[in-house]
C-alpha cells in the first residue's frame, strides 16, 4: 500500500482545470492536496488538443512539479482526470510515449473514452494490457464513448483488475453527478493509503 501524498487531475479535451467535477473531487479529498492542471493548448486559447506525446509530457511534468511541491516521489501520487485527461494518465503510466512508465500510486479515470462517439471500432485501448497500476474507472451507463459492456470487456485486459463504478443514466458529461463521482474518487484514493 502507498501513503498517498496528493492527487494531480487533468480535464477533458473540451474543458479546463476549473471544471466543476474536478473542483468537486478536490473538495471531497480535502485536506489531501490536489493539483488541477490545464493542458498547454487550453492555456494558449486553442480548442484543439495537442497530439498525445505532448499531452503525456504535460502529465509527466505536472507530476514532477507536484512531487517537488509535496516533497514526495511519483509513487506517492495519484493521477487522473476526466475523459481525455484520464486517458493521457493511463498512457503515461504505460510508457505509451516511448519513455519509462510513470510509476504512480494509482490512476483515476472519469468517463474514460474508449472510442469516439458513434465509432466503436476506433478503439483507444492498445496500451491497457501494460497498465500495471491500481485504477478506478467511473462512467455513466449511457456514455457515448464507452458502453458498460465495452468498458468491462476492454478493462478486463488490464493486469491489475480496476475498480469500475457505473453511474446509472449518466452520459459522458455525468451531468448532475459531480458530488457522487467525487465521493467515489475520494473513498478510493483514501483506501489506497490504508
Amino acid at each position: 500500500m502507498s501513503n498517498v501524498r496528493g492527487v494531480v487531475l487533468f480535464p477533458g479535451a473540451g474543458s479546463g482545470a476549473d471544471h466543476p467535477s474536478l473542483v468537486a473531487i478536490e473538495t471531497a479529498l480535502s485536506p489531501l492536496p490536489v493539483m488541477r492542471v490545464d493542458f498547454a493548448y487550453r492555456l494558449a486559447g486553442r480548442r484543439a488538443p495537442d497530439r498525445a506525446p505532448v499531452l503525456i509530457r504535460a502529465v509527466r511534468d505536472a507530476v514532477q512539479l507536484a512531487c517537488e511541491r509535496w516533497s514526495c516521489g511519483p509513487g506517492d501520487v495519484v493521477i487522473g482526470g476526466r475523459s481525455m485527461g484520464g486517458r493521457m494518465c493511463t498512457m503515461a503510466v504505460t510508457g505509451s510515449d516511448g519513455n519509462k512508465p510513470l510509476a504512480v500510486a494509482g490512476v483515476v479515470c472519469v468517463s474514460y473514452p474508449l472510442h469516439p462517439p458513434g465509432q466503436p471500432t476506433k478503439l483507444r485501448v492498445a496500451h491497457l494490457p501494460q497498465m500495471h497500476v491500481r485504477s478506478l474507472f467511473v462512467s455513466g451507463t449511457r456514455d457515448e464513448f464507452a458502453t458498460p459492456d465495452e468498458l468491462r470487456h476492454h478493462l478486463a485486459t488490464m493486469p491489475i483488475a480496476p475498480e469500475i463504478h457505473l453511474m446509472d443514466g449518466g452520459r459522458h458529461d455525468l451531468r448532475g453527478k459531480d458530488d457522487a463521482v467525487a465521493e467515489l474518487v475520494s473513498r478510493w484514493v483514501l483506501h489506497l493509503s490504508k
